[in-house]
């Protein structure tokens, strides 16, 4: 009956009895072999020369195979073979020599001679055994690595990588449960994640979330490296770094692969782990900025709104001044109250166009529907309405306009092309002459604007039409032309500016003809 010493006993006798490290270094092979060689020679020596003890001296040679070097077991043959010379010259000196004694020194020569040949092809076997199996290792952790960082894949938060960490540690070493937690006074929270076996429940290993951890849990043996053992062996542990909060533990139990997977593991986690923390943070800063994007929007929202009442009230008391609601006024009166009625118009073309860009930011008109829109009436509306205003300045219009109709919201549109055409009025000098034109070119309707203003500077025409660009031909409140070509994009156009060679400014509005 073979007895079992419980682990504690089996950890004693590997303390008091450890098992040799090769290969041995060559001091220690040296001092072996020479002992036994010198043992053997003077047995070889003080017996009959029939025995043939010189055999034994190929056993010092043997000892040459635990060694470091190939160079040992050439000197210890060599050595072996002299010991071997010598004793058989002692011997035919003592006992005389017979056709016998020479046939045993030569077997025992011959012997240190193969034993010394079996050992060096040994060595060599071991070598590329050695390799072999140094390769397989390498091969095996690189498999498993690049299968780590597969699974490890793609942005994760923290939460997701702690949980997606856990289910790849436990498929990676085979462990029965694998959890990660953080630890803030000895007890397990969150980012927290508990992987089972599949054939294992909750009922079989309870989860540890908020729990004490067991104290020899925590300490980290000095130079126990990236993992250490805990429970006889039967629990791994390692710790994740986190710069800013606390450390991340990892228990793994009963787990079926060597510490050097798991540290693997955790040296292929521990970068990611980092980056998690910047997407948490990107996370953060995005749902901020939306926070903010909302409040801003409702903000517009609200002045636009508001603003609006008050000035069509205020628009409509000017006029019924200016139709004599309240008697005769005085020239003068009647001239500030129709730059205050022009001021108000202003102000309610601005708000429209707040309320409009907040729907272009917000995404909000891509839930609006499309409808057929007559581009040639559109124009001729968006003209007439400004006459009134081309006359006081003795701008003209002159209009060429095909008839073309696209898919797209009226109200939009009639927006983008009443910017551009009030541009035009409002920086053309007075005299001056403002061609509209409207065409069906190459599946586009295209609509172009001519001016006789002083133009924009090569300078400004990269930030044209950005929001609240900088002064200069074309600046106002700095969303028209921005406007213009956010519902240019949004009804999948575009819209450019160029100086023509005849000193004219040319805005240029392509839309499809396709619907949306």
């Amino acid at each position: 009956m073979s007895m079992r010493f419980p682990s504690s006993g089996r950890q004693f006798m590997r303390e008091l009895f450890p098992p040799p490290k090769l290969p041995l270094l060559d001091a220690t092979v040296w001092a072996v072999a020479l002992t036994l060689l010198v043992v053997v020679v003077l047995a070889d020596i003080f017996t009959p020369a029939s025995f043939a003890v010189g055999t034994v001296l190929s056993a010092s040679v043997a000892l040459a195979a635990l060694g470091e070097s190939k160079k040992t077991v050439w000197q210890l043959t060599a050595l072996a073979v002299l010991a071997n010379l010598i004793a058989g010259f002692w011997n035919g000196w003592r006992d005389g020599v017979e056709t016998f004694h020479l046939l045993n020194r030569a077997v025992s020569i011959l012997s240190v001679v193969l034993v010394c040949v079996l050992t060096i092809r040994a060595r060599e076997a071991s070598e590329r055994a050695a390799a072999l199996s140094q390769e397989e290792r390498e091969l095996t952790r690189e498999r498993a690595r690049r299968q780590l960082a597969e699974e490890m894949g793609g942005p994760l938060g923290q939460k997701e990588f702690v949980e997606r960490a856990a289910t790849t540690l436990q498929k990676l070493t085979g462990a029965s449960s694998v959890e990660i937690g953080a630890v803030d006074r000895a007890i397990l929270g969150h980012p927290y994640a508990l992987a089972l076996a599949p054939d294992l429940t909750l009922h079989d290993h309870p989860s540890r979330l908020n729990q004490r951890i067991p104290l020899e849990f925590l300490a980290h043996p000095v130079g126990a490296g990236d993992v250490w053992a805990s429970g006889g062996g039967n629990v791994y542990l390692a710790r994740l770094r986190r710069p800013t909060e606390g450390d991340l533990l990892l228990i793994l139990s009963n787990p079926q692969t060597p510490p050097s997977v798991t540290g693997m593991a955790i040296r292929t986690l521990q970068p990611l782990l980092e980056r998690t923390a910047l997407l948490d943070d990107l996370r953060e800063n995005r749902e901020q900025l939306a926070e903010r994007g909302e409040v801003l929007r409702d903000l517009v929202y609200a002045f636009s709104h508001d603003l609006r009442t008050p000035l069509l009230a205020n628009g409509m008391n000017m006029r019924s001044a200016l139709d004599g609601a309240y008697g005769e006024l005085p020239q003068e009166y009647r001239t500030n109250l129709q730059n205050g009625l022009e001021a108000n118009e202003t102000l309610l073309a601005l708000a429209d166009q707040l309320l409009l860009v907040a729907k272009y930011e917000s995404g909000e008109n891509a839930q609006e529907e499309t409808q057929s829109v007559n581009l040639r009436d559109l124009v001729v509306s968006v003209v007439s309405d400004l006459k009134p205003r081309a006359q006081a300045k003795n701008v003209t219009f002159d209009t060429a306009l095909s008839g073309v109709t696209v898919q797209g919201r009226k109200h939009d549109l009639r927006r983008a092309v009443q910017n551009l055409l009030d541009n035009a009025v409002k920086f053309s000098p007075p005299g001056g002459t403002v061609r509209v034109s409207l065409s069906d070119d190459d599946d586009e309707a295209v609509v172009t604007v001519r001016d006789q203003g002083r133009g924009i500077p090569a300078d400004q025409q990269a930030r044209l039409f950005q929001r609240f660009r900088g002064s200069g031909a074309g600046s106002g409140s700095g969303l028209g032309l921005y406007l213009t070509r956010r519902i240019a994009e949004a009804h999948g156009g575009s819209v450019r500016y160029q100086r023509r060679a005849d000193a004219r400014s040319e805005f240029t509005l392509s839309l499809p003809l396709g619907a949306l």
